[in-house]
């Protein structure tokens, strides 16, 4: 390291010392050629020749004055390869600041040469001072062009606005750039065929797909941060169409300081084609009920267990308490809080909540006032081969942490729902509207505040479609649907909870919120923008495989039942869904008689879910009077 530094020390005085040489050089021509130019380029006459023998008398504090000047203006010390407006203005303030000492010297009978010398000299310093530094950021360049880099991409930018310009201006002067900027797009038609940085405004979205093949572009960079979310999806939508890798600037609100460059490019996700508004709640209110409190995370290891925890950790609760039966994911999010939230008292329990010996343990010796209750069983296939384990976990487990939460005095206690259990086809839906009405029925029962909230799919949370179809994607396929017209509601997991989270503000006794999921998404427009993002073609590079709808799957999802009002709340995304009418006491009785099936296993298991459910609709639910 140290003789790479001394080389590197050496190197630089060395380019000093070039510099020195060269001005030194270009003090003498440029003086000698301002006396000439005084005197018209007449060598005969007699005075030009009494100002040289002057000249070369005074020519030593001329070069000191220079050299001294330029070297507290720091034009040593520049890089010269990325010369540009700051650097003339640098030249200028130089040259000019000698021009002014010469002329005081001269009007002070201190340099006896014409008082037309300074700023003549001024103008040929000027000259060859800038032709020097900016041959050589010239020469450099143009050596790298000859040289040519045959592995860059032949790039479009999309705008060609302020962040454009300083995304093209990086590309063309980084060295470690791998993108030469061919042509740029932008809707602004008197833009169109002009140039920027001598790279052509080449068309506007329309001619995207003709200007991608005419300039044979390898990749597209999306450069209009403040566009909104449904223009960044109709742009990137037709870019994705050419073929090209996508690349994109974060939006306006996710650049830090508003500071745009090319480290805060990153490759466009899915997240970008489903055109989703960001969602916004009101950071004061969950504060208000979760600073200070000592909250539990049932599930707290899972997709959205996990995002709880990191949201509420932000809120500042007195404790919070993850309660998880996998060791490894209850490890994985208490690693993750300590290093974020290093003051935060975090405790991290092994548990089940089929276990209502360990629940009530739990809750007699933290004492939560805020339970979110996100443990569950989700899979609906794998439920369907195994109904009475999801009965165990889902519905006994709701009700073994809703009945401690009422024994030990919780003030809010929230069950994370799901689409599902609206008209449930399978068995995961079905126990999750039990879940629901077990929210219901404690919600009367109880100073504990019971409110479920019903969302859709997540994004990225563990058995999601977009993990699955990435990993066959990385096989080389073929990517699995199972119905080309099958679609779902989609949300972030972030977004999801930050809305839970909000729900809990509002909750009352007993509401089942729903979330607002925006438009559905096709699966099968999911698979194929996933395949083209990841650079292949859809049935040619990577197949797509219909294999028929799964066991208790729908092709559709409701959020909310019919008999359900629906009513707004003051954040626009989250709805409240009026509770239907419940027979609590018969509802009791039915959840005992579901609890001995279950936990012998009960072949009737399903036909009970039925008697509970009225709206569950399975095609193996026939009930044949064995079930009581």
């Amino acid at each position: 390291m140290k003789s790479f530094s001394r080389t590197d020390r050496l190197n630089r005085l060395a380019r000093i010392f070039l510099l020195v040489l060269i001005d030194i050089l270009g003090v003498c021509l440029s003086s000698f050629l301002t006396l000439l130019s005084r005197f018209d380029f007449h060598f005969d006459d007699p005075e030009l020749m009494m100002y040289f023998g002057r000249l070369f008398e005074y020519l030593p504090f001329l070069l000191l004055l220079t050299l001294t000047v330029l070297t507290v203006l720091k034009l040593y010390s520049s890089l010269w390869e990325f010369a540009g407006v700051e650097e003339m203005l640098h030249i200028l303030t130089a040259v000019l600041c000698v021009c002014v000492i010469e002329l005081a010297a001269v009007l002070l009978d201190w340099l006896p040469l014409p008082t037309s010398f300074p700023p003549i000299h001024a103008l040929y310093l000027t000259a060859y001072i800038s032709a020097t530094r900016f041959s050589y950021r010239f020469l450099r360049n143009s050596h790298k062009k000859r040289l040519g880099n045959p592995a860059k991409k032949r790039t479009m930018l999309i705008g060609a606005g302020s962040a454009g310009v300083l995304v093209l201006h990086e590309l063309q002067t980084s060295e470690n750039s791998e993108n030469l900027v061919v042509c740029l797009i932008d809707d602004d038609r008197n833009k169109v065929g002009r140039y920027l940085r001598n790279v052509k405004v080449a068309g506007t979205r329309a001619d995207i797909l003709r200007v991608a093949e005419e300039y044979r572009i390898d990749e597209i960079i999306f450069c209009i941060p403040r566009a909104t979310t449904h223009e960044r999806k109709e742009i990137l939508t037709i870019c994705q169409q050419t073929g090209c890798k996508l690349k994109t600037l974060p939006g306006v609100s996710q650049l830090a300081n508003g500071e745009v460059s090319v480290q805060k490019i990153r490759n466009v996700d899915i997240l970008d084609l489903l055109g989703r508004e960001t969602v916004n709640v009101e950071t004061n209110e969950i504060s208000g009920y979760i600073c200070g409190k000592t909250v539990l995370v049932t599930g707290g290891g899972g997709s959205i267990g996990s995002e709880l925890c990191r949201q509420i950790a932000g809120y500042r609760p007195q404790r919070l308490i993850i309660f998880d039966i996998y060791e490894n994911n209850a490890y994985a999010i208490q690693q993750e809080l300590w290093r974020n939230f290093p003051e935060l008292e975090l405790v991290t329990l092994i548990g089940s909540v089929r276990d209502t010996k360990r629940v009530n343990s739990v809750f007699e010796t933290y004492r939560p006032q805020i339970v979110f209750h996100a443990a569950a069983h989700k899979h609906v296939p794998l439920m369907e081969d195994s109904p009475n384990e999801a009965v165990k976990n889902n519905v006994f487990g709701t009700l073994h942490v809703a009945q401690a939460s009422d024994r030990y005095g919780a003030q809010t206690f929230v069950l994370i729902s799901t689409d599902k259990a609206v008209n449930p086809t399978n068995v995961m839906g079905a126990t999750k509207r039990i879940c629901e009405m077990i929210v219901q029925t404690m919600s009367g029962r109880s100073k504990t505040r019971f409110v479920a909230v019903r969302f859709g799919n997540v994004l990225g949370s563990n058995g999601s479609v977009i993990p699955l179809f990435k990993k066959q994607i990385e096989e080389g396929g073929p990517v699995t649907v199972t119905h080309p017209d099958i679609i779902r509601y989609f949300m972030t997991i972030p977004e999801a909870v930050s809305l839970v989270l909000q729900a809990g503000v509002y909750a009352d006794q007993g509401e089942i919120f729903v979330l607002d999921m925006g438009d559905p998404v096709r699966i099968d427009d999911l698979a194929r923008n996933l395949i083209r993002l990841s650079g292949y073609i859809p049935d040619e590079d990577i197949e797509i495989r219909y294999t028929g709808l799964r066991p208790g799957e729908k092709l559709y999802e409701e959020m909310l039942m019919k008999e359900e009002g629906l009513h707004s709340t003051q954040n626009e995304l989250i709805h409240i869904g009026k509770p239907l009418e419940l027979d609590a006491e018969d509802f009791l009785r039915r959840l005992a008689v579901l609890e001995r099936a279950c936990g012998s296993n009960s072949q009737d298991i399903l036909c009970l879910l039925a008697q509970i459910v009225p709206t569950f609709h399975h095609k193996e639910t026939v009930c044949l009077g064995g079930a009581k």
